[in-house]
């Protein structure tokens, strides 16, 4: 019996392996490396324009350097929390698919949910000692399908949208821009609630189970102390006037859930 376990155990190893180095394959990467080459390229080519366009309607170089370059130091920690989201999918899907998916287009609270319900269909989990390439293959195509509606609704009905909006703009006080308002923060609250919803019925079984211990109160300790950085960064926002903090806010949350959830795992283990 001892020797199945052990036998079972140095297989599933492999099998991890295995995956893994498909999923962090070369050819994964010379593929992601060139469609994430194409949008830099777009992107360079829009600040070029931008540039000159700024300086058509008369808009000095100084001014346009200086807005460049806060820009550009204001983009830097921010864009933390998409490095942390590609550290954290890596771990499932590999750098190359999680690369891809937070580079381009797609958030870390998205990709995590349909990467996550994409496993949970297929009867999985994301942990890769029990993902095979299939699994790798359809949670993809789930993630990028899935995403796809938003960039063609906006390539099919932005610009005309876009000249409605500009020949008479939505106040603050009108109907659709508050539909608008309430939809953006009830999406917000649903998305929040099914995590959060998660992680507490997680601790609830294992409480009804008996079996509660440090890590099961891992996935709500790391939601709380992420909240709790988060209400604190709104608080020196609001109350401090330290408006800078807001462009740093969710970076600084992602990291002091993190460095929690370290801590709780180490203790606990």
């Amino acid at each position: 019996m001892g020797g199945f376990i052990i036998s079972d155990k140095k297989q599933r190893i492999v099998n991890m392996e295995n995956y893994i180095r498909l999923a962090n394959s070369i050819p994964l990467f010379l593929i992601v490396g060139a469609v994430i080459v194409f949008v830099a390229v777009w992107c360079i080519l829009f600040i070029v324009k931008s540039y000159s366009a700024g300086i058509r309607i008369g808009m000095g170089k100084d001014v346009l350097r200086k807005t460049i370059l806060s820009s550009a130091l204001f983009t830097l920690l921010p864009a933390l929390s998409i490095l942390l989201g590609v550290i954290a999918l890596s771990g499932s899907l590999g750098i190359p698919s999680s690369w891809l998916r937070l580079s381009v287009v797609g958030n870390l609270s998205y990709e995590a949910l349909a990467a996550g319900t994409a496993a949970q269909a297929m009867g999985t989990s994301l942990d890769p000692a029990k993902l095979t390439p299939s699994n790798l293959v359809n949670i993809v195509m789930v993630m990028t399908f899935g995403i796809a509606g938003g960039f063609l609704i906006t390539l099919l009905f932005m610009k005309p949208y876009s000249k409605k909006i500009s020949r008479k703009p939505l106040s603050d006080s009108s109907p659709a821009s508050g539909f608008a308002n309430w939809a953006m923060v009830a999406m917000f609250v649903g998305m929040c609630a099914a995590f959060i919803g998660g992680y507490i019925a997680q601790f609830v079984s294992a409480l009804i189970g008996g079996t509660t211990s440090l890590s099961s109160l891992l996935p709500i300790s790391t939601a709380l102390l992420s909240a709790a950085m988060m209400s604190y960064a709104r608080f020196l926002v609001e109350k401090k006037g330290m408006k800078k903090v807001e462009d740093f806010s969710i970076a600084l949350s992602m990291l002091f859930g993190m460095a929690g959830a370290s801590i709780i795992s180490l203790i606990a283990s």
